[in-house]
């Protein structure tokens, strides 16, 4: 092998010729850095960095230029070379594209790749230690890794079941609104905000003939998404998550522990307010996750309060409609609603009368058999994502790092297939 096809090899870059090696001392005479000189083959020069289309030359641009490569051994190293620039059609005066860069990038693809292949996989702290990169560069690289990545893809074609959240990302109420494919799992996009105008980007990028091929949509309760999904996609079926169903039930039954509670302790009987209090989770959990001791703690709620184990039984009957599903959960769920309209406890009351307004929602969920299950993964590894980085100090770089570890747009290490 030729030495400059080695060095081309060893630094992860193609269609260049190496013209000189050279080195930087620091103070103390030992090596500080190691300088590839290279040029651009005639087949590569004179593109446009951001199309690459074949472009006059302009000038000879600001003249040598550096990039940050990956390390050789210890020591740093960086690609030197000559970029000119050149006058696009499309985009005016713009420095030609490298093909060891991407456009307006101070570090070679390799460099880019592996800090972003890092990035899905440890901390930022770590990705800066190990590449000797500043902690804002990593959310940087990231950024343009992602765009890079979906730029190069149809990530909306076929699309047929999509499912709608948002997730707190940060204090302050910040929201990110997320749409996930329940048929790949991929997460499919990501904004800040979680209102109509925000949600309504997103089908304004699917256009009109795409959203049309949406059959089905899965999301909690919420108003504003349900508001753009009838606006945008009439002909989607619209199925309520039943995991925030009988989330509304566990609240409930919390709140009709919590009166029971509070009346057992005005009344002077402790002893049943400090077992009521101590309750909470042997009521919240299935019964088959129970320990012994919380089998005995319902079970001595069933002797001593018959209105707080009714509401217990409420909650469990509910959460049976969603184990059976199709016409059988239909069928348990009517009668449920029967049952729970004529309860006389207030809080399942109003369960019942939010459920009714709900029905249509419920029923294509137990029909079609989806949830937002997929979507709350995608959220609970947003969730590591961010607190394994510790934090984004910009949304842009969380968005781009779910993007690519979520979507299926992270790049192989470079030099592996």
């Amino acid at each position: 092998m030729r030495r400059t096809s080695l060095w081309a090899r060893l630094l992860g870059v193609q269609g260049v010729i190496m013209e000189d090696i050279s080195t930087e001392e620091n103070d103390d005479g030992e090596i500080a850095c190691l300088i590839v000189s290279a040029r651009l083959r005639k087949a590569e020069a004179g593109r446009c960095g951001v199309c690459r289309r074949r472009s006059a030359q302009y000038d000879r641009g600001p003249g040598q230029r550096r990039w940050r490569a990956l390390d050789l051994g210890v020591i740093p190293t960086f690609l030197e070379a000559e970029v000119p620039r050149v006058r696009c059609r499309d985009h005016g005066v713009v420095v030609c594209s490298v093909p060891w860069a991407r456009h307006g990038a101070g570090h070679t693809r390799a460099f880019d790749d592996t800090a972003a292949w890092l990035a899905t996989r440890t901390s930022k702290t770590a990705v800066t230690a190990l590449l000797r990169i500043a902690w804002r560069t990593v959310g940087s690289i990231v950024s343009r890794v992602s765009a890079d990545a979906l730029a190069g893809r149809d990530r909306f074609g076929n699309l047929r079941r999509i499912g709608i959240d948002e997730i707190s990302y940060k204090r302050g109420h910040r929201y990110l609104t997320v749409v996930v494919d329940h048929d790949t799992g991929l997460l499919l996009w990501a904004a800040a905000g979680r209102d109509e105008a925000t949600l309504r980007t997103f089908f304004d990028l699917l256009g009109e003939e795409r959203c049309a091929a949406i059959t089905l949509v899965s999301a909690d309760a919420a108003q504003w998404i349900a508001n753009v999904v009838a606006e945008k996609c009439p002909q989607a079926t619209v199925c309520m998550d039943p995991f925030h169903v009988v989330q509304w039930a566990t609240k409930a039954l919390d709140e009709v522990r919590r009166t029971v509670w509070n009346e057992a302790r005005r009344g002077g009987q402790k002893a049943i307010a400090a077992d009521l209090k101590g309750a909470r989770f042997a009521l919240w959990k299935n019964p088959e996750d129970l320990t012994e001791r919380q089998q005995a703690k319902l079970a001595g709620i069933q002797r001593t309060n018959e209105r707080l184990y009714r509401a217990y039984l409420l909650k469990e009957q509910l959460r049976q409609v969603f184990h059976l599903r199709g016409k059988e959960g239909m069928k348990l769920l009517d009668q449920w609603l029967s049952w729970a309209r004529r309860c006389r406890i207030s809080a399942f009351v109003k369960l019942a009368a939010a459920i009714t307004d709900h029905r249509s929602a419920i029923d294509a969920a137990l029909t079609n058999e989806l949830s937002n299950a997929r979507v709350e993964s995608v959220n609970t590894k947003l969730r590591l994502l961010t607190r394994i980085a510790y934090g984004f100090r910009l949304v842009e770089a969380l968005i781009g790092l779910a993007m690519l570890s979520l979507g299926g747009c992270c790049p192989p290490l470079p030099g592996r297939r």
